[in-house]
């Protein structure tokens, strides 16, 4: 239920414009991979106040111990990429004008695969249940069981964005139209309207960016209840009914294991009528959900075919262009994006237009019931946008 696209590794973000310095960014970096142990010297008195040297040294072990041995470092100002044998690490470095380090901020590893199929084994190695669909130009280009439906998290919000641009289209919504914030649609995060006050205006058009930006909780009920969950329905043929994050909340709930057996047991119209008698249940910690998986039965189900389909209607629209996800802002025309992460579920879902105007979509989910390795997942989907960008 919840977008995360946050770095996994960050040592200090503390970035100041580059000073002229004997010693340069790369080199102090080829030090960091090459020399050891790693003196204090080579830090600034702020940063070791944050990260000591021993945390660094032990992120610069992992990482070589999982991609190889450091190859070379590329790049200029404060972006970097350390080359090692399996994988490039994006990096940002600020030196002080003694040639200290500043900041530091590793960026997850993207392996160094090159071919279609080793990209595809690759995901498909991943344990639990990967599926991935590449369209170019509205062709298959890469695919893995393109057409299973898995719980996709967050990413159900395409659906919600799809119906409110048909409805706005159709004349029977604006996108400067004004609601009223209400209590009844208040969620738990992600997002930061749940935090706002009551009766709070808000244009649909904001309800609708902060939904797919910061995949706010509380705009996606805003505007499913709006819309209505019958006309959501229509663009999820696999959510009946149509869940809002609240419901979906409630019924994960531990404490409403009575509830949520009845709802996975009933029909249709058994659900629908269940659903109703939430309303007087109250939302719970949002700590419940900080582990593994829970209930993961209570989701929203997608294929990765699916949601192409939904986020080439919408692509077009700058709020789907807010937030780039994995994919780098500059190495693109265009890039539209939503994705969905919560314990045991991911998905990233990105249309992309390249520099010859060609078109891409590349959804990929992956479900599980242990809790997910997001750095290999995010590594090889910015590996498979690289291996896109080289394609002839």
């Amino acid at each position: 239920m919840r977008l995360r696209w946050l770095p996994l590794i960050l040592l200090l973000a503390l970035f100041a414009p580059q000073p002229a310095t004997a010693q340069t960014p790369a080199q102090r970096l080829k030090q960091l991979f090459t020399e050891h142990p790693i003196p204090a010297s080579w830090f600034a008195p702020t940063f070791l106040q944050q990260v000591s040297t021993e945390q660094v040294s032990q992120i610069i072990t992992q990482l070589t111990q999982q991609y190889g041995a450091f190859e070379h470092v590329e790049g200029e100002g404060i972006e970097y990429r350390v080359i090692l044998e399996r994988a490039v690490v994006p990096t940002r470095i600020t030196l002080d004008a003694e040639g200290r380090i500043i900041g530091l901020f590793f960026s997850p590893p993207i392996p160094r695969i090159q071919e279609a199929n080793e990209l595809l084994d690759a995901f498909r190695q991943l344990p639990g249940t990967t599926s991935l669909l590449v369209l170019k130009d509205g062709q298959e280009f890469l695919a893995l069981r393109p057409d299973t439906v898995l719980a996709v998290g967050s990413s159900f919000k395409l659906a919600i964005l799809a119906a409110l641009q048909d409805a706005i289209e159709a004349g029977h919504h604006r996108w400067d139209e004004v609601v009223r914030l209400q209590p009844a649609w208040k969620s738990l995060p992600s997002g930061l309207l749940h935090t706002w006050p009551d009766d709070a205006p808000l244009t649909l058009h904001t309800l609708a960016a902060l939904m797919i930006s910061q995949s706010d909780n509380t705009a996606a009920d805003a505007l499913l209840s709006l819309l209505g969950r019958t006309t959501v329905e229509a663009y999820a043929p696999h959510n009946r009914p149509f869940l809002s994050t609240r419901e979906a909340f409630i019924l994960k709930n531990p404490a409403n294991q009575d509830i949520a057996h009845r709802f996975l047991e009933a029909d249709e119209a058994g659900r629908r009528r269940l659903l109703d008698t939430l309303q007087t249940r109250p939302l719970p910690d949002a700590s419940v959900f900080s582990g593994g998986p829970v209930q993961p039965a209570i989701e929203w189900f997608f294929s990765v075919r699916e949601l192409c389909r939904l986020i080439e209607k919408v692509h077009e629209l700058p709020l789907t262009q807010i937030n780039p996800g994995p994919a780098r802002r500059e190495n693109w025309q265009l890039v539209a994006y939503k994705g969905g992460s919560e314990p045991g579920v991911l998905n990233f879902t990105t249309y992309l237009i390249d520099s010859q105007g060609r078109h891409y979509c590349v959804s990929a989910t992956w479900n599980h019931t242990e809790r997910l390795d997001e750095v290999r997942f995010v590594g090889l989907y910015q590996s498979l946008l690289q291996r896109l960008r080289s394609s002839p």
